[in-house]
């Protein structure tokens, strides 16, 4: 598989997900991992989430810029790593604006205490065991069993993605 073709593979996973888990370091040096919702979905890999000024994530992010974002359904899963900043760009904070925010910034996209997270995303990888992977995957496991082999996995299962 060309890297093109993982790129739009993990990019295509990513899209079936509205929600995330997003890892910052602690100023401990622990792992701090909360879910969240994605605000946009880029092609190159980029996220963006809401949050607000004075949560303990912007702190954390200001403190130490890496973090990873973590996707898990039934049958897929997938992480971005990247940099993550803090934007308070109100031309960004009114195009991704949406109405169920409301509910952290009653004051609407005018409220102060908002702002966005971007995640520019470094490098990827995923795990497919979805649709006709997830028939190849237990076909090449059964076969291993059968040969007391390990599985054969290819890269539209299994691949890391510079981004």
């Amino acid at each position: 598989m060309e890297t093109a073709d993982r790129h739009q593979h993990l990019h295509e996973i990513l899209e079936d997900f509205d929600s995330a888990t997003l890892v910052t370091r602690t100023r401990e040096g622990g792992f701090h991992a909360r879910p969240m919702r994605i605000a946009e979905l880029r092609p190159d890999g980029d996220l963006y989430f809401v949050t607000s000024l004075q949560s303990p994530k912007v702190a954390e992010i200001e403190a130490d810029s890496e973090v990873c974002v973590t996707f898990q359904s039934r049958a897929q899963f997938a992480a971005v790593y990247g940099i993550a900043r803090v934007e308070r760009d109100r031309a960004i904070i009114d195009k991704l604006w949406s109405p169920e925010w409301k509910a952290w910034f009653p004051k609407g996209k005018d409220d102060p205490s908002i702002c966005l997270i971007r995640v520019d995303g470094r490098h990827g990888e995923y795990w497919d065991n979805a649709g006709a992977e997830a028939l190849r995957y237990a076909w090449e496991a059964t076969k291993s069993v059968i040969q007391g082999k390990k599985p054969k996995i290819d890269e539209t299962v299994n691949a890391r993605v510079k981004l």
